[in-house]
C-alpha cells in the first residue's frame, strides 16, 4: 500500500515534532527517542546504556503512535516497516549524525558513534500505512518490571536528622 502525499506529510510533521514515539513490535510497547531522517524515523539502542527495543527485527512491521509534544494527545498512528541499517554505511552515517545531537546524557559523548557501531542496532522505521482512526481508550499498560523504583521506606534516622537541621538554622 502506498501512502498519499497528505498522509506522508502528516506522519513526517507529527513525528519530527514529537520528542518520543510509541512503538509496538514483538508484543511490547516502548517509548523511543528518535530522529526523522530521509523519510523515516530512526532509533538507536539495544546496547549497553541505550534504549531497549526487544521484538523489533529487520523486515518486520511495527505500529507507531505519535503524540503531541505539548498536550500529550495522540496525533497519528502508522504502520512501519523495520529495516536494520548496517554500521558505517551511508544511510547509517546520515542517521547517526542526526541522532547524536538528540542523545541526552551520554556517558561517552565523544566516542558515542563508535560504541553505537560496535554494540548497538540502528533501525529505520519506514511509514507503510496510516491508520484511518486512532485507537480508542487510554492504551495504558502496566510498567515493565524493573529494579529502578522511586518509593522506598525512609531511613529511621532521617526525621531526627532533619529536625536537627531545622533547629540549627534558627
Amino acid at each position: 500500500m502506498t501512502l498519499s502525499a497528505l498522509d506522508l506529510a502528516l506522519v513526517e510533521e507529527a513525528t519530527k515534532k514529537s520528542g518520543l514515539i510509541w512503538v509496538r513490535g514483538g508484543g511490547a510497547d516502548r517509548a523511543l527517542w528518535h530522529a526523522w531522517v530521509d523519510g523515516a524515523a530512526h532509533v538507536v539502542g539495544d546496547g549497553p546504556g541505550e534504549q531497549p527495543f526487544p521484538g523489533l527485527v529487520d523486515g518486520a512491521t511495527a505500529e507507531v503512535t505519535v503524540r503531541s509534544k505539548d498536550k500529550g494527545g495522540r496525533l497519528v498512528a502508522w504502520t512501519a516497516t523495520v529495516r536494520e541499517l548496517a554500521p558505517r554505511g551511508e544511510a547509517w552515517e546520515a542517521a547517526v549524525a542526526e541522532l547524536k545531537g538528540k542523545r541526552l546524557n551520554a556517558p561517552d559523548a565523544e566516542r558515542m558513534t563508535d560504541r553505537w557501531a560496535r554494540e548497538c542496532r540502528l533501525l529505520r522505521l519506514e511509514p507503510a500505512a496510516v491508520r484511518d482512526s486512532l485507537p480508542g481508550g487510554s492504551l495504558a499498560a502496566a510498567p515493565l518490571p524493573s529494579p529502578a523504583i522511586t518509593r522506598r521506606e525512609i531511613p529511621a534516622g532521617l526525621p531526627k536528622l532533619l529536625l536537627k537541621r531545622k533547629k540549627a538554622a534558627r
